[in-house]
């Protein structure tokens, strides 16, 4: 009973991992980049907006340069009273470069590839494109796996020049080693929830090269969030809910 109870608090309690990285600078006219990141926010209409208020603060006072998120972020479709609150909450979020994200499996099973919440929301999508934004850091984002259509992540590079930071947004870390050999400088992902549940976790982990947190592959850094929220149960023994912060000096 106790461990339920413990699983209850801290799915309902959003932790902030802090990391600090260095990449190459390249070309870039500035020196630091704040990222706040997250995934599989899984909203749906019984999402608490008191959650989604304390996402919003939390990400708010942390003061990011720019919002990412990493798909599985919406469940269902149609629009609610709920579903508008949510959406005016995450567009009030403040950053110098704004808020984008990719599409999860959970928004392929949900038909929410349309794109209408996140543009509601103030989250540009970025299916399988790249661009550059501010003439400081280039940001690319893939489909999920579950997208046939999906770009091989060479396709999606194009023929951009490595002459700036380069920041990879994949739902699921997978093709990792493949990752390692293109000018991707970092790679945050999600999807696997940490397993969400003891002894899950175990699991996941030996199904991915990365299940959960951070390691540098060749000259690529790679995250994992173990998610804001769950999918199923609401109680999670293994993970935490968290916003990845990542600080990044360019050099």
């Amino acid at each position: 009973m106790a461990t339920v109870i413990g699983g209850v608090i801290n799915v309902n309690t959003i932790r902030v991992s802090k990391y600090n990285i260095v990449i190459p600078k390249k070309s870039s006219d500035i020196e630091k980049l704040r990222v706040a990141f997250v995934a599989d926010f899984h909203i749906q209409e019984k999402t608490r907006q008191s959650f989604v208020n304390q996402f919003v603060r939390k990400v708010n006072a942390l003061q990011p340069d720019i919002m990412l998120y990493g798909g599985d972020i919406v469940e269902g479709r149609g629009e609610t009273a709920t579903s508008v609150e949510i959406e005016s909450a995450l567009k009030s979020i403040q950053t110098k470069y704004g808020a984008f994200g990719v599409l999860g499996n959970h928004e392929f099973y949900a038909r929410q590839d349309d794109g209408i919440f996140f543009e509601k929301a103030g989250i540009t999508l970025l299916n399988d494109s790249i661009i550059k934004l501010n003439d400081s850091f280039y940001l690319a984002g893939r489909y999920d796996e579950h997208f046939r259509s999906r770009k091989t992540v060479r396709e999606v590079l194009g023929t951009n020049p490595a002459d700036l930071p380069l920041i990879l947004l994949d739902h699921r870390p997978t093709q990792l080693q493949e990752v390692s050999q293109t000018p991707v400088d970092a790679q945050f992902s999600g999807h696997t929830h940490n397993g969400q549940l003891f002894p899950l976790n175990f699991i996941i982990g030996r199904m991915y090269d990365l299940s959960w947190g951070y390691r540098k592959i060749e000259n690529t850094h790679f995250f994992v969030t173990s998610g804001l929220r769950l999918w199923g149960p609401p109680v999670k023994t293994a993970g935490k809910s968290e916003i990845m912060l990542v600080d990044f000096t360019f050099e």
